[in-house]
C-alpha cells in the first residue's frame, strides 16, 4: 500500500478514526483495493497504543480487569491520539479523561492511580542526579540550620491525591493484596528515583507540608514552622527528607549573611 503525498492530511486523521471511510489517495498493491490493508495498519496502531497504555497503567489495568481496561483505552486512543513518537510521553490526560468516563464513576480513585502512575513513569525517565548523603546536616552549624534551603532532585515528585492511590499502587506493584486498603483516603506521595528504582513514599502526618515547602524553596525553618500545626515529627521528617534520595544538595548561606 502506498500513499499519495498530497494525501497525508486525511491518512493521518483516518489513522485513529474508525467511523472515518479508507482516505483517498492509497494505491494497494498490484492495483488491489487498500481498504483491506488499511483497516488492519489502523488495527496494528490502534493495538500498540492500547499496549503502551497497559504498560504505563498497569495497576488501573489490575483493578478493572484487562478487558474493560483494553475497551476503555481504545476510546481513550481514539479520542486523544498521540502527539510525540515517544510511548512513554503517551497518556498524560488518561487521568482526566477517567475523572469523566461514566462505566468507571464507581471507582472514584481510579483517576487518582493513573495520576500517580504517570508520575512514576516521569520520575523513572527524568535525569539523573547523585542522591544528597543522610550525614550532611552533620556538617552544619545549628546556629545555620534554619536557613537550608534543599536542591531536589530531577526525578522528585510529589502529590497530594484525594485517594489511597499511593498505598493502592505500592501494593499492587509489590503483589501485596488491597483487601484492607481503604481507597477513600486521601493521601500524600513523596515519588523518588535515587538511583535506578523509582520508589513510592506515603507521607505521615505533617509530611506533606513539610517536604512541599522544602521542594517549592522553603528554608528548613519555614518547613518546620509550616508542618508544626498538623503535628507532623520534625526529625522523622527531616530524616526522610535526607533518607529517601528526594534532594541532591543544600544549600548553607545563611540569609542574613547574603545581605
Amino acid at each position: 500500500m502506498r500513499l499519495d503525498p498530497t494525501s497525508t492530511g486525511a491518512f493521518a486523521k483516518a489513522l485513529l478514526a474508525p467511523d472515518l471511510p479508507t482516505p483517498p489517495g492509497l494505491v494497494g498493491r498490484d492495483g488491489a483495493s487498500p481498504t483491506r490493508r488499511f483497516a488492519v495498519y489502523r488495527n496494528n496502531v490502534t493495538v500498540s497504543l492500547v499496549d503502551a497504555m497497559a504498560s504505563i497503567f498497569p495497576t488501573v489495568q489490575n483493578l478493572v480487569g484487562e478487558d474493560f481496561f483494553r475497551a476503555m483505552a481504545r476510546l481513550y486512543v481514539t479520542a486523544h491520539p498521540p502527539t510525540s513518537p515517544l510511548l512513554f510521553t503517551y497518556g498524560e490526560s488518561f487521568p482526566a479523561f477517567l475523572e469523566h468516563f461514566p462505566p468507571a464513576m464507581d471507582l472514584p480513585f481510579l483517576a487518582d492511580v493513573a495520576r500517580l502512575e504517570r508520575l512514576l513513569l516521569d520520575a523513572f525517565h527524568s535525569a539523573d542526579g547523585s542522591p544528597l548523603c543522610p550525614s550532611a546536616l552533620a556538617t552544619i552549624p545549628a546556629q545555620n540550620l534554619a536557613w537550608l534551603r534543599f536542591q531536589p532532585h530531577p526525578a522528585t515528585r510529589f502529590a497530594r491525591l484525594n485517594h489511597a492511590a499511593g498505598t493502592i499502587v505500592r501494593n499492587d506493584r509489590a503483589g501485596i493484596a488491597l483487601e484492607n486498603v481503604n481507597p477513600m483516603t486521601a493521601e500524600a506521595v513523596l515519588i523518588v528515583r535515587p538511583a535506578l528504582e523509582v520508589a513510592i513514599n506515603v507521607l505521615p502526618q505533617g509530611g506533606a507540608t513539610f517536604l512541599e515547602t522544602l521542594l517549592a524553596g522553603g528554608t528548613l525553618g519555614e518547613a518546620v514552622a509550616a508542618s508544626e500545626p498538623e503535628g507532623g515529627d520534625i526529625p522523622k521528617l527531616i530524616a526522610l527528607a535526607l533518607g529517601s534520595g528526594a534532594f541532591t544538595s543544600i544549600e548553607t548561606t545563611r540569609e542574613s549573611d547574603a545581605s
